[in-house]
């Protein structure tokens, strides 16, 4: 068990991490009032985890409110979100019942985004599920849904309550979506935390293989990355940015080929290797830098290359990215591994070339 924080004066929360604390749904007490909540999940998750919460809610003398969404990226929209405020209307939820986000990323962000919109605000909890949602998605209080022109377009920053993260959970999750969050782990090495990078090099297969101290330990060192950034720099004015290592390219990708087709956190790795090559042509990082980068996402299981959309293409859908400012696209480069910089320093022409040099014909899983 680790119980980490998150520092953010009177806004600060801890992040519970450990093997079976799902069970002890008692922790959330603290952060429920008027003993009522809305516990917000997916046609994946609910099955396997969603009565065995109720269950334990119900026992501790608060009403529960379920509500079940469809799963997938394709469904993180507005009419998806509308379901969840449906319940809180229908149910005449106040402002001061408590949302649970039972699940992973795609949950998360749209239950933190109604929280944060219903009624102006209500408390929220995460409680996520897979290993992305753990390392990444959970903490920090970004919420969003999609729109067909961008990723996470239409959101707020919202922070949650509690992060609850039972190492368990991952025990059911698919391995395709495991090594997806596995990519958002690397990034957390790449951008600040050599050391940590040089122990997943040595424990990757651990990772893979499901043992849960190694998983315990690399959501632990991921959280306390995430948190250390998100207190210095809640609102992404400067290093907080740095977190997006890969995204930019990743958000393209996802966006171009339909949100879904590929995981977030493959589109990830293979935006984060186009990062790693525009790094090598700024002449911030070797020949060797990139082999040992690639070497690690290909021993993840993770793509190395990105789908051949056009470079026209990605950067038509760049430019929707949150981090262009006066109408330059700033990027997360990496001036080593484990140092990143935001930099807007790249010319159209050297990010067409490192996109080019990282494209197949397919760019498949």
């Amino acid at each position: 068990m680790h119980e980490l924080y998150v520092s953010l004066g009177d806004r600060s929360y801890p992040i519970d991490i450990g093997v079976g604390i799902l069970a002890q749904i008692e922790r959330i007490l603290p952060y429920v009032r008027h003993k009522k909540v809305v516990l917000v999940s997916n046609t994946t998750i609910a099955p396997l985890y969603m009565s065995d919460v109720v269950r334990g809610l119900m026992a501790l003398g608060v009403e529960v409110i379920e509500v079940v969404l469809p799963d997938g990226e394709a469904y993180k929209t507005f009419e998806t979100l509308n379901l969840i405020f449906d319940a809180l209307l229908s149910n005449q939820c106040e402002r001061s019942t408590t949302l649970i986000a039972l699940g992973g990323g795609v949950i998360g962000d749209m239950g933190g985004f109604a929280a944060a919109c219903y009624q102006r605000g209500m408390p929220f909890i995460q409680v996520p599920t897979t290993l992305l949602a753990q390392v990444d998605s959970s903490v920090g209080g970004k919420t969003a849904i999609n729109h067909p022109l961008g990723k996470n377009m239409i959101g707020a920053f919202y922070q949650p309550k509690l992060v609850l993260a039972d190492i368990a959970t991952l025990d059911t999750l698919p391995d395709r979506e495991l090594k997806a969050g596995v990519a958002e782990v690397i990034k957390y090495g790449l951008i600040r935390d050599l050391s940590f990078f040089d122990w997943l090099e040595a424990n990757m297969e651990r990772l893979l293989e499901r043992d849960r101290e190694a998983l315990a330990y690399a959501v632990k060192r991921s959280c306390e990355n995430k948190a250390e950034v998100v207190a210095a720099d809640e609102r992404e004015k400067g290093e907080r940015a740095l977190l997006n290592l890969g995204h930019t390219f990743g958000h393209a990708i996802e966006t171009g080929l339909g949100y879904g087709v590929w995981l977030h956190g493959e589109a990830v790795a293979a935006g984060t290797l186009i990062a790693t090559e525009l790094s090598r042509i700024l002449g911030w990082l070797s020949g060797d830098d990139i082999q040992r980068v690639e070497a690690l996402f290909r021993r993840a299981g993770l793509p190395i290359h990105a789908p051949k959309m056009g470079a026209a293409r990605y950067l038509e859908l760049m430019r929707h990215d949150k981090k262009v400012e006066g109408g330059k696209l700033r990027l997360v480069l990496l001036r080593k591994i484990g140092e990143a910089v935001l930099t807007d320093v790249a010319t159209e022409e050297q990010i067409v070339l490192a996109i080019e040099a990282r494209c197949t014909e397919t760019g498949s899983i």
